[in-house]
């Protein structure tokens, strides 16, 4: 009768361990915008196509839209272990220590994408990335969004036209800096907060790719939108360092396959989805967009790209060259 009794007792152990080794290994994928924007739908391709390689071996769940963490503490979230995986706006790096990401911030300091694909794709945005693991964070991937312009209750034609208004931006010393340079007012807002500040005039204005100020409505308390395309907004997919150490390798290996996947869906949607949000925008009737002339466009230039020098003390000196030598950018031609 023991005897029996101890072989049911390993056997339902051995059954019970078998479960358990058949359970998935989750990852918690949070972000703090609409799933219908570039990296809202790069996220959940990314869980289609890792349970897919995986064979249900590793389970993504996406949090979209701050469900669960806003901008100030998901970053926090991700290194004490609360969730995995994040894909923050490159200025989220700054106020963890890492302040060479602010190089992204730098204004017009891209002239497109392909100048872009440079620095990203390129031994510059790897070493920016490995800049991260001292902070217990692995970098896996750069997810554009798209290039930012100016919006607000009134007129924006020069720079003159923004002195004095108070435009919500990104915590960034260098978005503080670029404010400041126009004769604005920063003011440090997490996103999720964005369309109430606007709507109760607790800011004036803001910066944002098209696609997210169409998917938050901020157009509808927006008159106007200037199509300046002043500064790049991009994203840096990383996941918690220690939990990733711990994944085994084939498993590593289907994540980054995954994760390629998913880069070149992103970069390519993002383009497609702000011009299909700036015809939103257009359409709605709420907004009056404007393009700026190309002297329009210059005067702007000029006024933002100082801001590179001011910052030199905060990203590096040497870095900002780096990025001017890839790209082939001198500020002193314009």
């Amino acid at each position: 009768m023991k005897l029996r009794s101890l072989m049911f007792g390993a056997l339902a152990m051995a059954i019970s361990s078998f479960a358990l080794a058949q359970q998935p290994i989750i990852i918690k994928f949070s972000h703090v915008v609409a799933t219908d924007t570039p990296k809202g739908k790069a996220a959940d391709f990314f869980a289609l196509k890792v349970g897919e390689l995986t064979k249900g071996r590793v389970k993504v769940e996406v949090y979209p839209n701050s469900q669960l963490y806003k901008d100030k503490e998901e970053m926090e979230a991700l290194q004490i272990g609360s969730v995995q995986m994040l894909a923050p706006s490159l200025a989220k790096f700054g106020p963890i220590g890492v302040k060479e990401f602010e190089v992204f911030d730098l204004p017009f300091i891209f002239d497109g994408i392909d100048s872009l694909r440079k620095v990203t794709l390129g031994p510059v945005g790897a070493q920016l990335l490995a800049k991260l693991e001292p902070k217990g964070i692995k970098g896996l991937a750069y997810w554009d969004n798209g290039f930012k312009s100016f919006s607000a209750n009134t007129p924006i034609k020069s720079p003159a036209d923004m002195k004095g208004k108070k435009f919500r931006i990104q915590s960034s010393k260098v978005l503080e800096e670029e404010i400041r340079a126009l004769g604005g007012l920063p003011q440090v807002m997490a996103f999720s907060e964005v369309y109430q500040a606007l709507q109760t005039g607790v800011v004036d204005g803001t910066e944002n790719p098209i696609s997210n100020l169409y998917t938050q409505k901020m157009h509808e308390v927006q008159k106007h939108l200037t199509l300046t395309e002043h500064g790049y907004l991009g994203y840096a997919v990383i996941v918690n360092k220690k939990f990733w150490d711990g994944l085994p390798a084939d498993i590593q290996k289907q994540l980054v396959d995954a994760m390629e996947q998913s880069t070149r869906y992103a970069n390519q949607i993002a383009k497609v989805e702000n011009d299909t949000a700036l015809e939103g925008v257009k359409k709605s009737g709420k907004t009056q967009v404007y393009v700026p002339t190309k002297e329009e466009r210059l005067a702007f230039k000029q006024a933002l790209v100082p801001v590179h020098q001011a910052m030199e003390s905060r990203i590096g000196k040497e870095l900002i060259q780096s990025v001017y030598k890839e790209i082939k950018f001198n500020p002193a031609k314009l």
